[in-house]
């Protein structure tokens, strides 16, 4: 296929633009101390005249004249904090309070699963915004064509959120950033992307997929964009199983009448789409050619794709590791999460370089994680090879905020270190980004409980990363039953768990809505299951004073303990 038109320019413009960039994470790389302490000073700036930055001496801790001096005053004064230390403040900036936790309001939400049914609202400033996630951007899509010169030659498939999904009291929107990023992109830009921003406004996950989906593979798409791989076997399984009705579509310019888009989407849609049977011709001789479709066949061209690729994820990546063509880069997301984008990928491969000039960061070694006084360390103390929980300050009221996330240092950027994601930590699992907390588990099966009348005397989940599934086992306090009966209790009581999940935590709902977690499966245990289990790992060398049991694990040798415990 013909290159895009304009695909020259778009590439000198994003040279342009992307190498400013480089340059500035280049200079900060020089001296990352002197950039962390930079970066705190302004946000000590911008916020001091704030309710928090008051409370906290801010205005105080600027004054120090050296480094050193500044992070400790700053320590001293301001504590570790999570989301649900910050919550009260946030909740008076979302009914229109200004200048709580920065300077005015937010210019949006972004809403994230929290430890509570009530979702986090992580503010999205007009100040990071314009100055990290703008900047980031124009950096992000240059990083593609460092590694491969051809990517923006033709068209970018990207999976990205609702951009606007409803109002704070206030009337401040919240919704997706990556769905706002793409919506604000250059407009030179605009031009690469595949399909309309409507679709990511498609409710129905099927229909959402499908239509994504038959709108690429009429194109010749070189970036794909996307940051969980598992959406990746979601696509190809929608492709599996529509392909025909795909080709038909697109012979005659129409999208399929059975699928449950909203009206006005659809007459968006239509109005755009045009009858293409030279391409779907192409594609009716690739079904013959071969048994099984794959992104190599219809995208042969595509020279970058990016997702998430450290953590558990490679379980998804297995499943498609052979689909896409060998000279295509699979670079790493990077370590992206709604409270921020801490850096970007740069080597076109795994390891993000955080950004000490947009971010304060600081860290606690996994050695010191279960100390109750830990030591934190500043970005320029970290060694490579070592494991280290991350906690950010951002231009948008997030203060020595923890991330709940272990990170390894992979290497060096110049003086900034290069790190990769390992797991959440604290209780939190997340297979495909559902990010589920032991806490909301819990709360579950006690709904469940009151709501059934079911008496559960012990319980605990686990999850299957290689299936996507959770794999829930109960011991029933009534539980003499048959044991078809109490199987069939288990799988009727693990239906409601599953919705009650849907409704404390979204993005559980997301990812159980759109088939990238699949529903729970159920298991009866044997009377004085915890107890057995107990006994065993004493006798395995367990002490029995210092013995305890998180009830939702990822941990495949417990796991094994508790499948032999299955009643039988």
């Amino acid at each position: 296929m013909a290159k895009l038109k304009g695909s020259l320019k778009i590439k000198l413009a994003l040279g342009l633009v992307g190498k400013i960039q480089y340059n500035k994470v280049k200079k900060a790389s020089k001296n990352c101390k002197k950039s962390s302490e930079k970066t705190l000073r302004r946000i000590l700036e911008y916020t001091k005249d704030t309710e928090w930055g008051k409370a906290h001496n801010y205005a105080e801790i600027k004054k120090k004249k050296n480094a050193d001096e500044l992070f400790a005053l700053w320590q001293k004064n301001v504590p570790a904090t999570d989301y649900e230390d910050l919550r009260p403040f946030i909740e008076r900036h979302k009914t229109g309070e200004e200048n709580i936790l920065f300077p005015g309001k937010p210019m949006m939400y972004a809403t994230t699963s929290g430890t509570t049914k009530e979702p986090k609202w992580i503010p999205i400033t007009n100040e990071y915004y314009s100055n990290c996630y703008s900047k980031m951007t124009k950096l992000w899509l240059h990083s593609f064509q460092m590694h491969r010169p051809k990517v923006f030659e033709n068209k970018c498939t990207s999976i990205v959120g609702k951009a606007i999904e409803g109002n704070a009291p206030d009337g401040t929107v919240y919704g997706s950033v990556s769905g706002v990023t793409r919506r604000d992109c250059p407009e030179f830009i605009k031009g690469l992307y595949a399909e309309n921003n409507e679709v990511f406004a498609i409710k129905d996950y099927k229909a959402r997929y499908y239509t994504i989906m038959r709108t690429g593979i009429e194109q010749d798409v070189h970036l794909l964009v996307t940051a969980n791989p598992s959406t990746i076997v979601e696509m190809q399984n929608n492709v599996n199983e529509f392909f025909d009705s795909y080709v038909t579509d697109i012979e005659n310019g129409t999208l399929n009448k059975d699928l449950n888009i909203e009206p006005e989407i659809r007459a968006t849609l239509e109005s755009i789409y045009k009858p293409n049977p030279a391409r779907a011709a192409e594609l009716r001789a690739l079904k013959e050619k071969y048994p099984v479709i794959l992104p190599k066949h219809y995208w042969p061209n595509i020279q970058v794709l990016t997702t998430w690729k450290c953590g558990n994820t490679h379980v998804y990546m297995d499943k498609f590791k052979d689909s896409f063509p060998e000279h295509m880069n699979h670079q790493e997301f990077g370590y992206f999460a709604s409270e921020c984008r801490a850096g970007l990928v740069l080597n076109g491969q795994n390891d993000t370089v955080l950004f000490p000039h947009m971010h304060y960061f600081e860290f606690i070694s996994a050695d010191d994680l279960d100390n109750p006084n830990p030591k934190f360390l500043q970005l320029h103390e970290l060694e490579k090879g070592k494991r280290y929980s991350i906690f950010v300050t951002t231009y948008a009221g997030l203060y020595r905020y923890n991330m709940n996330d272990l990170v390894e240092v992979t290497g060096f950027f110049g003086k900034i270190p290069t790190i990769q994601f390992i797991q959440k930590i604290n209780g939190i699992i997340s297979m495909t980004g559902e990010k589920l907390h032991e806490k909301q588990f819990i709360e579950a099966v006690k709904q469940t409980e009151k709501d059934t009348g079911i008496e559960v005397k012990f319980f605990v989940g686990f999850a299957d990363v290689e299936n996507s599934v959770y794999n829930l086992y109960y011991e029933f306090a009534d539980n003499d039953k048959p044991l078809d009966e109490l199987q069939k209790q288990a799988d009727e009581f693990s239906k409601i768990v599953d919705k009650k999940l849907k409704e404390i935590n979204i993005e559980y709902e997301a990812k159980r809505d759109s088939f990238r977690l699949k529903e729970p499966v159920s298991f009866v245990m044997q009377k004085e299951s915890f107890e057995t289990y107990k006994a065993r790992c004493i006798d395995q060398g367990s002490r029995d004073g210092q013995f305890k049991l998180n009830l939702l694990m990822q941990d495949e040798k417990r796991h094994a303990m508790f499948k032999d415990l299955i009643k039988k």
